[in-house]
C-alpha cells in the first residue's frame, strides 16, 4: 500500500548512499516469488471475472461483489506488484513522479474497495439468513454500493496522491508522501489506514459470520425436514463457509504488514537494522500475495466456479469438461413459485419414470410420459436444491431417450 512510500522516505531521505544492493541470487529469488504472484493473481482474477460476466446464471448480488473484489485484487496485482518489488529491493525510484503519486494512491484504494465488498457480501448474507422475508438487494442496488465503495476509496487515498513527490539524491531517486508534519503524519495516517481498511470491517464481518455461522450451525429449524429445506440449508453453509475463508485468508496476508509499520512507526531505530529490508520484503509479498488465494478457494469450494475454471482450461489436455460443469453454469433459475409443481411430476400425466444412475449422480431426473405413439421427455435438473424448468422434445424411438 502507500506506506511502501513511506518506507522508502524514512530510510533514505537522510542517506544519500544506497544501502539495499543485494546479491543477484537473492535478487532472482524474490523477482520469482513475486513474479508467481502477480501470475497467478491477474489471469485467477480475470477468469473469475469472465466465469460472472459470460454466464447469465452467475450474475447474482453476492457474485457482482465478488466480481469488483476480482476486479480490484487483479489491478493491484498488475499495477502495484513488481513495482513495490523493484523500488523495496533496490531502493531507487525508475518511474517518473505521475506514477509515484499513482503508486502510493492506487494500493490504498483496491485495498478499500477489496476489503469492503467483502464486507457487503457479508451483510447480504446476513440479511439473507436472519432476515429472509425483507427486501434483497437489486442488481442496481448492488452496482449503486459498488459504486459507493470506490468512491469513498478515493477519498481515503486522496492524500497519498495529493502528497506524493520525488527526491533526485546524489546516486538515487526517491518516492516518498511529503507529509506537512513528517514526523507525526505518516504514524497516523497509517493508524487510520489501518482502522478503516482493516479493523472496522473485519470487526462487521467477524459480528455477521458469527451471528449466520450460529443460525446455519447451530441447529436445524423444527418441521423443516425436507430435501429441499436440507438442500438449501447446505448450499448456503457452503457459501458462507467460502467467504469466511477468504476473510480469514485476506486477514491473516495483512496482519504482518499492519504490524510491521505500527512497530517500526514507535521504534524508528528498527529502520536502521541490517535485515529490515527482507523482513519489508516478507511482509510485503504476504501482503500482496492475499490478491491470487480467492480464485483458488472459489475453485475448491464452489462448484459453479469450479465448472467455470474448467471451461476456461478446456484446452490443457488433462482438464475435462463434463455436461454436469456446462449445465452448471448455463441452467436457469425456476421462480420459486414454479418449483414444486414443476420438480413433483403428476401421476396422471405420468406413465414412466426412469431414474439413470448416471444422470442422478449429475442431478438430473428424466422423466417419459407416453402420448400414443411417441414419447414426450421431460428433463428436469436440480441442482444443490434448486430446481429448474422441464424441457420436453418428441422422440419415436426409445433409443433417442438421452439426456440432453
Amino acid at each position: 500500500m502507500a506506506a511502501v512510500a513511506l518506507n522508502g522516505s524514512n530510510i533514505t531521505t537522510r542517506n544519500f548512499t544506497n544501502q539495499f544492493v543485494q546479491p543477484p541470487w537473492r535478487i532472482a529469488l524474490w523477482s520469482v516469488a513475486y513474479s508467481s504472484v502477480l501470475a497467478v493473481a491477474v489471469f485467477g482474477n480475470l477468469i473469475v471475472i469472465w466465469i460472472i460476466l459470460a454466464h447469465k446464471r452467475m450474475r447474482t448480488v453476492t457474485n457482482y461483489f465478488l466480481l469488483n473484489l476480482a476486479f480490484s485484487d487483479a489491478s493491484m496485482a498488475a499495477f502495484n506488484t513488481l513495482i513495490n518489488f523493484i523500488y523495496a529491493a533496490h531502493g531507487d525510484w525508475y518511474f517518473g513522479e505521475a506514477y509515484c503519486r499513482f503508486q502510493n494512491f492506487f494500493p490504498v484504494t483496491s485495498v478499500f474497495a477489496s476489503i469492503y465488498s467483502m464486507t457487503a457480501i457479508a451483510v447480504d448474507r446476513y440479511m439473507a439468513i436472519i432476515h429472509p422475508l425483507k427486501p434483497r438487494l437489486s442488481a442496481t442496488a448492488t452496482k449503486v454500493v459498488i459504486m459507493c465503495i470506490w468512491a469513498l476509496a478515493v477519498v481515503l487515498a486522496f492524500p497519498l496522491c495529493f502528497y506524493s513527490t520525488i527526491r533526485i539524491l546524489p546516486r538515487r531517486t526517491i518516492c516518498y508522501v511529503a507529509w506537512p508534519r513528517k514526523e507525526d503524519d505518516p504514524f497516523m495516517f497509517h493508524i487510520i489506514v489501518m482502522v478503516l481498511v482493516y479493523l472496522l470491517p473485519l470487526m462487521v464481518m467477524g459480528i455477521t459470520y458469527t451471528i449466520v455461522g450460529v443460525t446455519l450451525w447451530g441447529g436445524e429449524i423444527p418441521g423443516n425436514s425436507s430435501d429441499n429445506y436440507h438442500g438449501q440449508l447446505r448450499a448456503k453453509r457452503k457459501v458462507v463457509k467460502m467467504m469466511i475463508i477468504v476473510v480469514v485468508t485476506f486477514a491473516f496476508c495483512w496482519l504482518p504488514y499492519h504490524v510491521y509499520f505500527i512497530v517500526t512507526g514507535l521504534n524508528k531505530a528498527l529502520m536502521r537494522w541490517k535485515s529490515i529490508q527482507q523482513v519489508y520484503l516478507s511482509v510485503l509479498w504476504l501482503a500482496m500475495s492475499s490478491t491470487m488465494y480467492n480464485p483458488i478457494i472459489y475453485c475448491c469450494l464452489n462448484s459453479r466456479f469450479r465448472a467455470g475454471f474448467k471451461q476456461a482450461f478446456r484446452w490443457c489436455p488433462f482438464v475435462q469438461v463434463s455436461s454436469y460443469d456446462e449445465l452448471e453454469l448455463r441452467a436457469t433459475r425456476l421462480h420459486p413459485a414454479r418449483q414444486s409443481s414443476m420438480y413433483t411430476l403428476s401421476r396422471m400425466d405420468t406413465a414412466m419414470v426412469t431414474k439413470d444412475l448416471s444422470a442422478f449422480e449429475r442431478g438430473m431426473v428424466v422423466a417419459t410420459r407416453r402420448t400414443g405413439l411417441c414419447q414426450e421427455l421431460q428433463h428436469c435438473w436440480v441442482f444443490h436444491a434448486q430446481r429448474f424448468p422441464c424441457v420436453s422434445r418428441t422422440v419415436h424411438h426409445p433409443k433417442d431417450i438421452q439426456p440432453t
